[in-house]
């Protein structure tokens, strides 16, 4: 009978030295979360990481020390800093805008900034031809491969082989046989989860392309930094002479996607075809990718800057943005511009999840009495981040905000706004925080009464495919949805 109480004895001691040891774990992590997780980091994200800690408190912390920090590998970002050294030495002098069209006066310091903050110049004499068709894009990529003499750099977030994006690999192969130099990039994670990623890299290794993967995560090779941040651009240049940049993956217009409940989903997007002074800018940003991944720089073979043709009248600067730099380029740029509107704002992207300092740019906007228009989609392709988004519909409808949604099946993944009829921005990156803080983006501003006119008509035709939300509409939907759209919100924040 002793020995039994005994063992028991034993056993309530051991219990409560575990429950003690727990507890002392749990109120550990929630104070040394106290100090570290605030630091340099977003109120809203730093709460919401503090609410997972503690409400899951062990697992909560082990999230944050692998997914916390927002920065890549210190070499990486050495190396960021090399490039953006040797951009601002050998395009010293080359700030040269057109002066057919009178300037606003707020535009010089935001380029001005756009220059301290990624390096690039802002520079005139450009051409830009927008491509919104989703086959179109890609058979006048082709076609412009078709034509290349000397070197093709391609480089997207997503790339695979299929019966739309064939021609394009078939054109790479032909550029390889008449002796020109294919670079070829794409993001590791987001090409690996494609079905098909094998058939690429054999297709690749075929057509005798030089090819790397962009922030591979591969451990046990010794490759590895936080697998969320991602490379976004999306990117074409062709002898240094054109480029093609703007939302488009290099994939099939369905993504592959087996039936939704709304129909087969496709992608709409918008594309930008450049010539002109410009191209020498989205090259070297990917002679910096390239150098990133291989330690090969390729700048010193570029070749020199095409001069500005006085025929071709827009100016144009790069924006590249992403963890790479210290600060956040493309939201910094977009409420620059969102501040300095006096007229209008359009506004397209299929993520939209702004933070605080967005969020009340765009509000102060729409209640100072300028037209604010919002375009996204009716659907959502990423169910947490859709939900996200509308959880913002409230507060934009009752600033004065128009929210056109952009009917169903079809994914608006278009990227781009304008502002007034002076300025406007085109590239990879969503208006969401991701794209601010976790992915390498290129965003182009361009300045131009024809590139405006030209996406003036692109957006009526997304209200010709849209329906209008008003705040009646909107108020009216299930409670439940509610709810899920505000917890959703709370996901969005964590960074």
């Amino acid at each position: 009978m002793s020995d039994q109480i005994t063992v028991s004895g034993a056993g309530a001691i051991a219990a409560a030295v575990i429950a003690g040891l727990l507890l002392l774990t749990i109120v550990t992590v929630a104070l040394v979360s106290l100090v570290v997780v605030p630091r340099n980091r977003r109120p809203q994200s730093a709460l919401a990481w503090l609410l997972l800690i503690y409400i899951l408190p062990i697992v909560g912390f082990l999230l944050f020390l692998s997914l916390g920090s927002r920065r890549l590998p210190r070499r990486r970002r050495e190396k960021q800093v090399e490039i953006n050294q040797y951009i601002l030495d050998t395009t010293a002098g080359m700030d040269q805008v057109s002066t057919n069209e009178p300037w606003p006066p707020w535009l010089m310091p935001i380029a001005q900034l756009n220059r301290n903050l990624g390096s690039m110049p802002l520079v005139g004499g450009n051409s830009a031809e927008l491509i919104a068709d989703y086959a179109e894009s890609l058979r006048a990529m082709s076609a412009t491969i078709d034509a290349a003499t000397r070197s093709v750099h391609v480089e997207f977030y997503i790339m695979s082989v299929d019966e739309e994006t064939a021609p394009f690999f078939d054109a790479l192969a032909r550029a390889v046989a008449r002796g020109v130099t294919v670079r070829v990039l794409f993001d590791h994670v987001a090409s690996v989860r494609v079905r098909g990623y094998r058939r690429m890299l054999r297709r690749l290794d075929a057509i005798g392309a030089q090819w790397h993967r962009m922030l591979p995560v591969r451990p046990w090779l010794g490759q590895y930094q936080r697998p969320d941040l991602r490379n976004h651009r999306k990117f074409l240049i062709v002898d240094g002479r054109v480029a093609f940049t703007g939302s488009q993956n290099l994939i099939e217009r369905t993504y592959h996607r087996g039936p939704h409940w709304s129909g087969r989903l496709e992608w709409k997007e918008l594309m930008v075809r450049f010539e002109g002074p410009i191209v020498a800018g989205v090259d070297a940003l990917f002679a910096t990718d390239w150098y990133s991944e291989t330690d090969e720089l390729l700048l010193r073979e570029t070749p020199a800057v095409v001069e500005a043709d006085p025929t071709r009248i827009l100016d144009a600067q790069v924006v590249p943005s992403g963890p790479a730099f210290e600060g956040e380029n493309n939201l910094r740029l977009f409420n620059s511009l969102l501040y300095a509107a006096q007229e209008q704002i359009q506004i397209c992207s299929p993520y939209f999840v702004p933070d605080e300092s967005m969020l009340y740019a765009i509000t102060t906007a729409a209640q100072s009495g300028l037209d604010v228009q919002l375009f996204v989609s009716e659907i959502g392709d990423q169910p947490l981040v859709f939900h996200a988004q509308r959880s913002y519909y409230e507060e934009l409808l009752r600033a004065g905000v128009r929210i056109w949604l952009y009917r169903a099946p079809t994914v608006l993944h278009a990227k781009h706004f304008t502002i007034d009829d002076q300025v406007a921005v085109i590239g990879s990156s969503n208006m969401d925080m991701r794209s601010f803080s976790l992915n390498l983006e290129v965003s182009v501003m361009v300045r131009g009464a024809s590139i405006i006119s030209d996406l003036r008509a692109i957006e009526q035709s997304y209200r010709d495919n849209s329906r209008e939300l008003t705040l009646d509409d909107w108020m009216r939907r299930p409670r439940h949805m509610r709810i899920f759209d505000d917890l959703a919100r709370v996901t969005a924040t964590v960074q």
